[in-house]
């Protein structure tokens, strides 16, 4: 007996079939209808109060800069009386169709402050029914009074949602009023849906830029800040670049010495043990090959220009040239040694060279014509740093060249690395005041008098 297994195929056409840019176009048209106009059409959406942070109402206080913040409801209120008055005045019945068109006139621009979309729809409606029950021959399908609340009704939804609603809203106007005239206008002097159509869309067009240039103005303004970000990051991660090609020199160069120390102590030595001659080769070896690690690790920092400096990195022995070159640029610039003077670790007297040489530059750049002073403090587990400038003098002729604080950034990673402390703060004088505490170890050098 043989099994047959039926397997059933679904027609290419019917299944997997692909659509026409027409037909998605359309069918993404019908979803942003449903999501703009229908889905939650009757959602409690409060009108927000206003900032008061502008240039008028940022001087209010008390209760005038808490009324202040309800402005635009106050402003809708007007509206939606404005429409009540023109409503009133166009109609000659009896007051119960009088109350009941200011009703339906008033009632779509309040609702605007909490169901903006469910507003649009109540506002048609209302349309409708002040239409049908007022004697007005002169303008179909818009009262005089539904036409100002509608445009209202529109002005007010479109602010509170997007260009897309706004769109929406305007083609749904303008269907209902030529459908309105076609059908129902046969008998009317005149008709107000071209005027209605017209300008609820230049009101629609403005209130669209308004939207526009306020997103391009957000997404401006949020990258600017991304902008700035990156450039700050950037800014960090070149001074630290900076700092390891420093390092890497200084380690560097101590290391070389190790090593060379390390295989000419034999031959200083008559006659030296095997082991003694044994733990300086070792020495030596770990020396090399701890300086091919570093340069193979550090070494990918350098940039593809880079050059070693031929010098040693400079050290607070080498600060009386850097003073001597700033003098030559304008600088007048004084220096104050305290304490007892003694050799620090190479690392620390590179920091606080550089840490000087940013804090005189941007005094140069931001206070032109300013005299500053240098002050070196050595003190028992550390060195303090402190250089201030006083404020320019005015008029002066040289501008001060404005900055983004990146060399402040610098100073402070200098000063981070080396698990110290810096302030950088205007004085009350009107200058700038750089602080700055590097610690040392105490058995670190030897100590001279100054």
């Amino acid at each position: 007996m043989t099994e047959t297994t039926h397997t059933q195929t679904t027609p290419p056409e019917a299944a997997g079939r692909p659509r026409s840019p027409e037909f998605r176009l359309v069918v993404d048209a019908l979803r942003g209808l449903r999501q703009d106009l229908f889905h939650g059409a009757f959602a409690y959406r409060p009108m927000p109060r206003m900032a008061v942070d502008g240039p008028l109402t940022r001087h209010l206080t008390g209760r005038a800069r808490e009324y202040a913040s309800w402005t635009p409801h106050a402003l809708v209120a007007a509206a939606g009386v404005v429409a009540v008055l023109a409503e009133a005045a166009s109609l000659s019945e009896g007051r119960a169709t009088q109350l009941v068109s200011a009703f339906l006139v008033l009632v779509p621009v309040l609702l605007t402050l909490a169901r903006p979309v469910g507003a649009f729809w109540l506002s048609l409606a209302a349309t409708a029914v002040t239409s049908a029950v007022g004697d007005s021959w002169s303008s179909w399908p818009w009262l005089p009074g539904s036409f100002v609340s509608h445009l209202v009704v529109l002005t007010v939804v479109a602010i509170r949602t997007r260009p897309r609603t706004a769109a929406w809203m305007w083609l749904l106007t303008t269907l209902y009023g030529v459908w309105s005239v076609t059908v129902f206008g046969g008998d009317h002097y005149d008709t107000d849906a071209a005027p209605m159509s017209i300008l609820s869309a230049l009101i629609l067009l403005a209130v669209t830029v308004r939207h526009t240039r306020r997103e391009a103005r957000q997404e401006v303004t949020a990258q600017q800040t991304v902008t700035e970000h990156e450039r700050s990051r950037r800014t960090l991660l070149e001074e630290r670049t900076t700092i390891a090609r420093e390092l890497h020199d200084v380690v560097a160069h101590h290391m070389s010495v190790v090593a060379i120390q390390a295989e000419a102590a034999p031959y200083r030595v008559e006659n030296p043990p095997p082991e003694l001659e044994k733990a300086f080769a070792t020495i030596r070896e770990n020396a090399v090959a701890a300086l091919t690690e570093l340069r193979r690790v550090l070494g990918v920092v350098r940039a593809e220009n880079y050059e070693a400096p031929d010098a040693p990195q400079p050290t607070l022995a080498d600060l009386d040239g850097l003073l001597a070159n700033v003098r030559g640029a304008g600088l007048e610039v004084e220096k104050a040694v305290t304490g007892a003077v003694r050799e620090l670790p190479q690392g620390v007297e590179l920091s606080a060279y550089r840490i000087a040489q940013e804090a005189l530059s941007n005094t140069l750049r931001h206070a032109p014509g300013a005299s500053a002073r240098v002050e070196i403090g050595y003190v028992l587990g550390g060195l303090g740093l402190r250089v201030v400038n006083g404020p320019p003098p005015a008029p002066h002729l040289i501008k001060a060249s404005p900055g983004a604080g990146h060399g402040v950034t610098g100073m402070r990673e200098r000063v981070s690395m080396l698990n110290g402390e810096m302030t950088a703060a205007p004085t009350a004088e009107g200058g700038y005041e750089v602080t700055v505490f590097l610690p040392v170890p105490t058995a670190t050098g030897t100590e001279d008098e100054a």
